[in-house]
């Protein structure tokens, strides 16, 4: 009994450095905090590059005047212009004369994350959060409407950051937004969210 005591002794003392070596397994963010970061998220600039569901990437620049509000400037050679304010989201196509194609923000998991206030501790609102690679993600549709769609989001942790969103559509389609350094907190014209504006300046 006294030698294995001897060998136990020693044996802990090893397996106790071996666990102080190995990193400590990453934890996901809790909701509560995520929630509380995009509720913080006043205004916020960002470059992002965009993949689409057939494979094609654009790149441009985003901007975001919670609530409600975002602007999507895409980069030549598409120059292409995705606007929501004012409960719409519109579509303007550079290629096309036609007025811009609009729909209803809350019918798109845009909305999640642009609305007033955010909760995603609702019922039925997160179908999946977990965590990978140190980064943590969260999977959320609308409780009501979850035929509407869901929208990914990928959080670093410490401070905890936006860096990337996946939207899948009504019949499954997705596109991937890879996000740069955000800055935050800087003011912004309300114009850059107006769509009627915007519409008015085209056809002049």
């Amino acid at each position: 009994m006294k030698a294995l005591r001897h060998f136990r002794a020693p044996l802990a003392a090893t397996l106790a450095l071996v666990a102080l070596a190995l990193p400590a397994a990453a934890e996901k963010l809790p909701l509560a905090e995520i929630s509380r970061y995009l509720n913080g998220l006043t205004t916020a600039q960002a470059d992002f590059v965009q993949t689409n569901a057939d494979g094609s990437k654009s790149k441009g620049t985003l901007y975001i005047k919670r609530p409600g509000r975002a602007r999507f400037e895409y980069a030549p050679p598409q120059k292409s212009l995705v606007m929501a304010g004012a409960g719409q989201v519109a579509i303007f196509d550079e290629k096309s004369n036609q007025p811009p194609e609009q729909y209803p923000l809350r019918r798109t998991p845009l909305n999640l994350i642009l609305e007033r206030k955010v909760d995603l501790g609702q019922a039925k609102m997160v179908v999946a959060h977990g965590e990978a690679n140190g980064l943590t993600h969260v999977r959320a549709q609308d409780p009501k409407n979850p035929e509407y769609g869901t929208i990914d989001l990928v959080f670093s942790a410490n401070p905890t950051t936006l860096r990337q969103w996946i939207i899948t559509d009504d019949v499954g389609n997705q596109t991937v937004v890879d996000l740069g350094p955000m800055q935050t907190g800087m003011e912004l014209s309300g114009f850059l969210f107006d769509i009627s504006a915007e519409r008015a300046k085209r056809n002049r």
